[in-house]
């Protein structure tokens, strides 16, 4: 090989070639740690343009802040958005780079339409089940009760969407409505009544009706 001039120049190329890949990763490394892009600040913003009420700096710089690591460069953006999804209050959550070093994260609340099981859980207006502070959610009024098995809250929050209009009528308004494990329903009403509707699963509105108005 050492007497062959075309080999040698291709080994020479090649050595060159990495060489100059070696400098400018160096240089890449070298620049992005130094200390302008240190993260200065997360900016939480609504996902939708709306106001956020329970998500604020202090949420952020007691739970948040402290848990991400790495710079503007290093950070790692699920990782982050892991963190904020795990915060009480957040639906959703995403992240993006502001350059030079900030990060920019847009959330989604949760909107709590009543309280879920006995263990202080919450039930959101879109069916899911979270963990929060109650007394954050019923600051304005008192919130309707729902209790199922597992995985049926949007089952629950249906019925409950369906009995409101079977009992507006004659205004009277849920304030609680409860699945059992074997399918049976119960609700009760702001009169203080409960109304055993029995079993009741997949079987349509008008059933549902025939049986409230009984």
């Amino acid at each position: 090989m050492w007497h062959d001039a075309r080999a040698l120049n291709a080994t020479s190329g090649a050595i060159t070639a990495l060489v100059a890949l070696a400098c400018i990763a160096s240089g890449v490394w070298w620049i992005s740690q130094r200390p302008m892009f240190t993260l200065r600040a997360v900016r939480v913003e609504s996902m939708y343009g709306l106001d956020l009420q329970h998500v604020n700096e202090l949420t952020v710089r007691n739970g948040v802040l402290g848990k991400i690591r790495g710079n503007f460069f290093t950070t790692d953006l699920e990782q982050v958005r892991g963190i904020f999804e795990a915060v009480p209050w957040v639906r959703k959550a995403s992240v993006r780079r502001e350059w030079p070093n900030q990060l920019i994260v847009q959330v989604e609340e949760h909107e709590a339409l009543g309280t879920w099981g006995e263990d202080g859980r919450l039930l959101s207006v879109k069916g899911d089940s979270f963990t929060a502070n109650l007394a954050e959610a019923d600051e304005d009024h008192e919130l309707p009760a729902f209790d199922g098995p597992a995985g049926s809250e949007k089952e629950v929050l249906a019925r409950f969407a369906e009995l409101r209009g079977l009992f507006a009528p004659i205004r009277l308004v849920p304030t609680s409505l409860s699945l059992s494990k074997r399918y049976a329903w119960t609700v009760r009403l702001d009169n203080g009544m409960s109304v055993e509707l029995g079993r009741e699963r997949d079987q349509g509105k008008d059933s549902m009706k025939a049986r409230v108005q009984r």
